[in-house]
């Protein structure tokens, strides 16, 4: 059984992240122990609340430069809503914030004449850009569970793997090499949402 690092910034419950990765046949160990974390084969990174916040729980926990030595070493890390903005450079929620630059790109809030309710809350169909290794056996125009008010812009495009629209088209999913982030909530996005951490699980 393949072990999953699940790291604890210290915000949020991570429980019912940790039931799915199990339930796809996952052992998890959730930990904020950079010592632990510097083992990892697999990383996943889930976040919720504010962009500084959540940051500033990596930084006093001192796992930012731990998480950048794994990545770079080319173990694969899955970012999960937060986690997802946090790969990028800066975030723009309550004022700017450095990211960990994993990413080129900003996340930056909905705009108000948009003329939808932010937050952004329920059940959106994924665009898939490209074939990507997360929608292996997901089919295109599937619906997921979102819940956030910041949505990511990447600086390079080539790095969005999917798309879904709620007012504009912005990406949702993606991937660079080894780092990968989804805006949406696979936990709770039933069948789908374990189809993708199940993919994300059993990679090479």
């Amino acid at each position: 059984m393949k072990e999953i690092i699940l790291i604890d910034a210290g915000t949020g419950n991570l429980r019912s992240v940790q039931k799915a990765l199990e339930n796809v046949g996952a052992s998890v160990t959730r930990t904020d122990d950079p010592e632990k974390i510097l083992t990892a084969e697999q990383i996943v990174l889930p976040g919720v609340g504010a962009f500084g916040d959540f940051m500033a729980g990596l930084r006093a926990r001192k796992l930012e430069a731990v998480i950048k030595e794994v990545v770079a070493r080319g173990v694969p890390l899955l970012g999960i809503c937060v986690g997802m903005q946090a790969l990028f450079d800066v975030g723009e929620e309550m004022g700017e914030h450095a990211g960990l630059g994993l990413l080129r790109g900003r996340v930056l809030r909905f705009a108000e004449n948009l003329s939808v309710k932010i937050p952004h809350t329920g059940w959106n169909q994924l665009e898939a850009a490209k074939d990507a290794l997360l929608f292996n056996q997901v089919t295109d125009g599937a619906y997921v569970y979102f819940n956030h008010s910041y949505y990511c812009l990447p600086g390079n495009s080539s790095d969005v793997i999917a798309t879904t629209n709620y007012g504009l088209q912005y990406a949702c999913a993606v991937q660079r090499d080894n780092i990968l982030g989804v805006q949406f909530h696979p936990e709770k996005s039933q069948a789908v949402g374990l189809q993708i951490l199940k993919n994300f699980v059993e990679a090479k």
